[in-house]
């Protein structure tokens, strides 16, 4: 082989090992960190409805739950009104077509807010199986399928009862199934067998109200900790074992969005509530009732109940529920900046090469670069009305809007 043929082979091999390190699966709620990141460079920055859509599905039913990603796959879930029935769909990666579509539920119709749906809990995968969580009734219904659409079990491991609905995400993590199932009766966090479905363990929450965060899950402070706000409290487990490790009173009664953590700042970061809204930034590292103690700051400007925050380098950003974006320093809590961007905001925001995505109601996304100062890098609109939470996958963002899928490129 000639030295140039060489060096060429060897550089197009070192090129193909980092594209295939940076392609990452988007495999459950806000992604592969449990904090809407991507550490893909190659996504789209601007699109509309008619450029840069690689393909468009129209899907059979309702749902605000995001679609999540391994390999050629996309999975969503969806509710047929017609049928009373929850279903899981797979999707083609490359060409968006639907390979399967399986009824998981079928229950009548629950109670819900104004802005919830019968389907907003974005299922999560391992690899072989795809896990979902509805509500039947007044039963919280979790199941698992494998990659051909086939049911490996279902459960009922619990009551659920409130009138805004449900919209608990299950989390993967080693060998369990992890679900929120706090409500207004006998609340609980729940850890079932990744492979038979079976609880593994149960832990009862003290207030019996309802909230809606999915658990977050990092190793933080030499320990692994699941944290999650609800239940008139901010608390973090042993996801093994149900123990908890510390705990911080309020500051409110209800909560939906998700907590991130900043690792330069060494901070975790909460948003929302009601009927109060709270910005803090909390010292992970407690044990007890920390409370008065571990709270490094607090903001009320521009908090969102909905919206998952971001937290990225060495800010924090966060859209409100009415379309406002805010910009914090993460180790301080100063406000930098704020921005409205439309008329209203439910999808969480994600982030990936350096930028970050704020989807908007009435399907805008609004692009920005974090920094001191607000600097928007593009403004897309997409034709569609959007609640769920985009994700992103082998250089492609997925976003799912009122009636279809889109996949951008």
């Amino acid at each position: 082989m000639f030295p140039w043929i060489r060096r060429s082979f060897h550089a197009l091999a070192a090129l193909m090992v980092v594209s295939a390190a940076r392609a990452e699966n988007w495999p459950s709620w806000r992604g592969p960190r449990q904090d809407g990141s991507s550490l893909e460079t190659n996504v789209p920055v601007t699109w509309s409805a008619n450029s840069h859509v690689a393909w468009k599905t129209t899907l059979p039913g309702a749902g605000h739950a995001s679609p999540i990603v391994w390999n050629d796959a996309v999975f969503v879930v969806a509710a047929i009104e017609d049928t009373q029935e929850r279903h899981l769909i797979r999707l083609d990666r490359a060409k968006g077509g639907i390979a399967w579509d399986v009824p998981v539920v079928r229950a009548g119709p629950e109670g819900k807010h104004d802005l919830n749906s019968r389907a907003s809990s974005t299922p999560a995968t391992d690899g072989s199986s795809i896990f979902t969580a509805f509500l039947a009734e007044k039963e919280m219904v979790v199941s698992a399928h494998d990659f051909s659409g086939k049911q490996v079990w279902q459960v009922r491991p619990g009551t659920f009862s409130s009138r805004h609905g449900f919209s608990s995400s299950p989390v993967v993590f080693e060998d369990l199934v992890l679900v929120n199932g706090d409500h207004d009766g006998d609340s609980y966090i729940l850890a079932l067998d990744r492979a038979s479905g079976k609880t593994r363990w149960k832990t009862p929450r003290e207030n019996h109200t309802r909230s809606y965060c999915v658990p977050f899950i990092r190793d933080i402070a030499g320990r692994t900790q699941m944290i999650l706000s609800g239940d008139k409290q901010v608390a973090s487990y042993d996801p093994r074992t149900g123990k908890r490790h510390w705990v911080i009173q309020g500051p409110t009664e209800q909560f939906v969005a998700s907590l991130v953590y900043n690792p330069d700042a060494r901070l975790l970061f909460l948003t929302g509530g009601f009927p109060e809204l709270h910005l803090m930034g909390i010292r992970p590292d407690g044990t007890g009732d920390v409370t008065s103690t571990h709270v490094a700051w607090r903001a009320n400007k521009g908090v969102s109940y909905v919206p998952s925050p971001i937290s990225f380098g060495p800010y924090f950003l966060v859209a409100s529920d009415g379309g406002m974006a805010s910009c914090y320093r993460a180790v301080d809590g100063k406000l930098l900046w704020q921005e409205r961007l439309g008329p209203g905001e439910h999808a969480s925001l994600v982030s990936a090469g350096g930028l970050v995505y704020f989807l908007g109601d009435d399907g805008v996304t609004t692009v920005v670069r974090p920094g001191d100062t607000f600097d928007k890098v593009a403004r897309n609109e997409l034709g569609e009305h959007c609640f769920a939470s985009p994700a992103i996958s082998n250089g492609r963002m997925f976003i799912r809007g009122d009636q279809h899928l889109f996949c951008l490129e």
